[in-house]
């Protein structure tokens, strides 16, 4: 097959969009599909690597602490790595990185299979090398959440993140019957070996992708200082904010279910192993199913609907799953709670990816996957301490009442600030007048004033847009903001922001976005005068 060229990408594409996107449609466009496919391959890895380590752990001890563990390996890198990997996926080429993380857990792979083959495998051993493959995947998630959004037209994005819904939830389902087949006929050791040989061939079909890495010409970011602006846009974005409080607010609840399951299934009429596997497949099928209604249900309802009626089915799922006395009742409990888990994670997955700037996109899907994951393991603690002092089915029902009253109070108080996607393209060269081209002799902090001469009647809506002001200008990396009042001139103010250096003044404007030209002009509207406002610069010496 011949190699995917730039001029194949949809970003560069000229045809008009639909207004309707199927559900399958994003698959049409060779970039998509190519990754897509490596995304498929890498979650199914993902799924038979955990299986046969924590059935490999089993044969090395009998110790159920050392068993937990093996998950407690698995997931924590993806908290701790969460915004480093995140800002990373920022910084350097995306490919390249794509590709490393790819050879990083075949490595890992091919070094449990030695320790296999030489009898060499212990507990802490197996223990170390699951963290180490936990690191590969805290590396890669926001690397490919990153991606999505430069492979198809921003009309597609829902339903390409649909896909990736799909994606983890058929791997989910394949790739624990792949392990299981593989460990009862050959060994675990094979399995570990085919997740080898798969992530290597994922990395060479990556290397197939050929996109442009644009160099910054400001240079590559300090990964701290990359870290610290991220941090800062989230904590200044409503939008996210919102996002973030509702993500957290489901997973916390939605994940009782899942970490109780295994017992649930133990306790229903005739379940065991066989009863558990089946449910979380019905899970998978539910999630799969809905991603194909998705569409229909964004154009009939917002987000926020979705999100709350979301909520209610993956409840009431919960719910019955608490009572459910055999697998007839369970399975569709189970298949139900699979579509309103994908209905609720896909809408506002859609929502991040539209408020982050493709500059700090990697960074906030990041803290996105930090919220979820953070949220999931005070969850499963949490509903299982109040499952041990009381009942499982108490603890379920708990979980299910005050996960649909919590979301309900969090969609009201907790808003996004804004009825509308604000467009978050680069600005270009939309600024009629940026800093100087050549930098400044001293080198220290960057402080800018800028003057505004104003009508005194209209003040208040003046200060409303400088607050917006504020938030844009923190977003962008500022790590200081003020607005003065001249005492003597009730009209003249003064607008002061503060970057850590020359060089980070000028990635503000490299930062920019479309909705940041808009600001601004809504700034420039309450000016008086010919003139604009008059924009001084100072170095901090010394």
């Amino acid at each position: 097959m011949p190699p995917i060229s730039p001029e194949e990408s949809p970003l560069l594409s000229t045809r008009p969009q639909p207004l309707r996107v199927g559900p399958l449609e994003p698959l049409g466009l060779p970039v998509f599909r190519l990754l897509w496919t490596t995304w498929l391959i890498a979650n199914i890895c993902m799924w038979m690597n955990d299986v046969a380590a924590a059935w490999m752990m089993t044969s090395l001890t009998s110790s159920p602490v050392w068993v937990a563990l093996v998950q407690t390996a698995s997931t924590l890198p993806v908290f701790l790595l969460g915004l480093p990997s995140g800002a990373l996926a920022d910084i350097l080429d995306r490919r390249r990185w794509l590709v490393a993380t790819q050879f990083w857990l075949a490595g890992t792979a091919i070094l449990l299979c030695a320790a296999i083959y030489f009898d060499l495998i212990t507990a802490p051993l197996l223990l170390a090398l699951t963290f180490a493959n936990g690191i590969g995947l805290a590396l890669r998630w926001p690397l490919f959440s990153a991606i999505v959004p430069e492979l198809v037209p921003r009309t597609h994005l829902p339903a390409a993140l649909g896909l990736n819904g799909i994606s983890m939830n058929a791997s989910r389902i394949i790739g624990p019957l792949v392990a299981g087949t593989l460990i009862a006929s050959a060994g675990s050791v094979w399995v570990f070996g085919l997740n080898a040989v798969l992530c290597v061939a994922s990395g060479f079909v990556v290397l197939r992708w050929r996109r442009e890495d644009k160099p910054n010409p400001l240079g590559r970011e300090k990964l701290i200082s990359a870290m610290r602006v991220g941090v800062q846009f989230v904590r200044q974005s409503p939008r996210m904010r919102a996002v973030l409080t509702r993500i957290s607010m489901f997973f916390l609840h939605s994940t009782a279910l899942l970490a109780l399951l295994p017992l649930l299934a133990r306790g229903l009429e005739g379940g065991g192993a066989g009863a558990f596997t089946l449910l979380l497949a019905a899970m998978g099928t539910g999630a799969i199913v809905a991603v194909l209604f998705l569409p229909r249900l964004r154009q009939a309802l917002t987000r926020d609907d979705l999100v709350m009626r979301g909520t209610m089915v993956q409840s009431g799922a919960t719910a019955v799953m608490a009572v459910a006395p055999n697998v007839y009742v369970a399975v569709p409990a189970m298949f139900l709670g699979g579509m309103a888990w994908i209905t609720v994670a896909n809408s506002l997955s859609v929502s991040a990816q539209l408020a982050l700037p493709d500059w700090v996109r990697a960074r906030g899907m990041s803290m996105y996957q930090m919220a979820i994951m953070g949220s999931s393991a005070l969850g499963a603690a949490l509903w299982g301490q109040v499952a041990e002092v009381s009942a499982l089915h108490f603890s379920l029902g708990i979980a299910a009442v005050s996960g649909t009253v919590l979301m309900a109070l969090v969609v009201r108080y907790v808003s996004d600030g804004t009825s509308e996607d604000e467009d978050t393209s680069p600005a270009g060269m939309g600024w009629s007048k940026g800093p100087p081209k050549s930098a400044p002799e001293e080198q220290g902090r960057v402080v800018i004033t800028i003057e505004y001469i104003i009508d005194p009647a209209r003040a208040a809506a003046f200060h409303v847009v400088m607050q917006q002001t504020r938030r844009a200008r923190l977003s962008q990396g500022a790590i200081g903001w003020e607005l003065l009042h001249d005492i003597t001139e009730p009209g003249r103010y003064l607008e002061q922001v503060v970057d850590e250096s020359w060089t980070e003044h000028l990635r503000r404007f490299h930062r920019a976005t479309a909705a940041d030209i808009a600001l601004r002009e809504r700034r420039l509207a309450f000016h008086q005068g010919e003139e604009r406002p008059v924009v001084t610069r100072y170095v901090v010496r010394r």
